[in-house]
């Protein structure tokens, strides 16, 4: 190649690379973030880490017409499942449920989430679905099952699905069915490359259909799937962790229900972080917290919130602000979250994380805000 040809080849990275940087900064000066991290007066410890025990992996679910909220969780990082928490005041105060569930329940392994799904005869049950039972390489997906809102609960067969770790998101089909996301790699280890799996169920979860790959991107790593719907109900959203963590989370879109589903594309940089999950405001906005990964970021490695509306996600638009929620003394371990809105309009975002500096490990914490507070002007930047 002569020399002139290599000047306008090398000219032309040089314009790229500074193309991108200047993208991604033009990006975070243009999206404001509130920091709410040192406003303890908003968080409530679920269960406290102590330097023997780490509180790891929480997920939420608010149960339809109350402030009930359940939280499930492990000990140690992915660790062992057992614990399991309620709160009927919208998460002011919580009671420790561990003593009444199955005893089986402390074997299974991994992230355990917990979903309600109705079945065709109208029955709602409680499922709490895990990545594992016993050791990592036994039986995928073991779960528990309460048919009476958490009262009680039962130990279930295993999916047999083996995965790096359960359902990260379940949404209803229009037709009652519904689409579960999940990940795994090769044999469904915990390695590259990562693949996003969907199945679906038809009976409530009991049973479901042979899992397929939806998600499989050359030189990425999407994982950790939340899938949700536009507000007009006609297009179902999924937005990815990337776990190479080399640039941008991902977003692929359905219109006809998660039979086919568009190739993965970069989300808005506010969005780039780990296991996304989110609510859906009444005035139409959405909350969605994670971990944050987003290159140059002021807040990486802590537990943020985006807000914004499908359209921004949609169309690659920043957003209205991001939220520092909880700050991390343990770099980038956190974030895992559980998200709910309460009845007066409160959002209340649960993640594991290191909350205070000294020899405690991580606690399960939730912290509380309302969008009002987060639309009146703010003078003080997060640092």
């Amino acid at each position: 190649m002569k020399t002139s040809s290599l000047l306008r080849v090398s000219f032309a990275c040089v314009l790229l690379i500074v193309s991108s940087v200047t993208s991604t900064v033009a990006e975070e000066s243009d999206l404001q973030t509130i920091d709410l991290s040192g406003e303890t007066n908003r968080q409530t410890v679920i269960a406290h880490g102590t330097p023997q025990t780490y509180q790891g992996h929480p997920t939420t679910l608010k149960l339809p017409g109350t402030d009930t909220i359940f939280c499930v969780w492990c000990i140690n990082h992915g660790g062992a499942a057992g614990p399991m928490a309620k709160s009927e005041d919208g998460g002011k105060t919580w009671v420790r449920l561990d003593e009444t569930l199955p005893p089986g329940f402390s074997t299974h392994q991994n992230c355990p989430s917990i979903y309600r799904m109705v079945d065709p005869k109208g029955v709602a049950r409680l499922w709490v679905f895990s990545a594992a039972l016993g050791h990592r390489g036994g039986p995928g997906m073991p779960s528990i099952m309460s048919e009476d809102d958490g009262h009680t609960w039962k130990e279930m067969p295993p999916l047999g699905f083996r995965c790096v770790m359960t359902f990260s998101s379940i949404v209803r089909l229009t037709d009652g069915r519904y689409l579960g996301l999940y990940h795994k790699g090769p044999d469904g280890k915990d390695k590259s490359p990562l693949n996003v799996m969907q199945t679906i169920t038809s009976d409530g979860g009991f049973t479901w259909s042979t899992p397929k790959v939806v998600a499989a991107v050359d030189g990425k790593n999407p994982c950790e799937p939340f899938v949700f719907r536009s507000p007009d109900g006609s297009e179902l959203c999924c937005l990815m962790r990337e776990n190479t963590h080399t640039g941008r989370s991902l977003v692929m879109f359905s219109r006809d229900e998660g039979e086919t589903w568009s190739t993965p594309n970069n989300t808005p940089w506010g969005l780039t972080g780990d296991r996304h999950i989110g609510v859906h405001t009444a005035d139409g906005r959405w909350v969605i917290a994670f971990r944050d990964q987003a290159p140059g970021s002021k807040t990486r490695g802590h537990f943020v919130a985006w807000v914004g509306t499908y359209a921004d996600i949609k169309n690659g638009h920043p957003g209205q602000c991001r939220v520092k929620l909880l700050h991390s003394h343990a770099g980038s371990d956190c974030g895992y979250p559980g998200v709910e809105q309460l009845s007066d309009g409160t959002i209340v975002a649960t993640t594991y994380i290191k909350y205070r500096p000294g020899a405690d490990k991580h606690s399960i914490v939730s912290t509380g805000f309302n969008l009002a507070e987060i639309d009146q002007p703010r003078t003080k930047p997060a640092p």
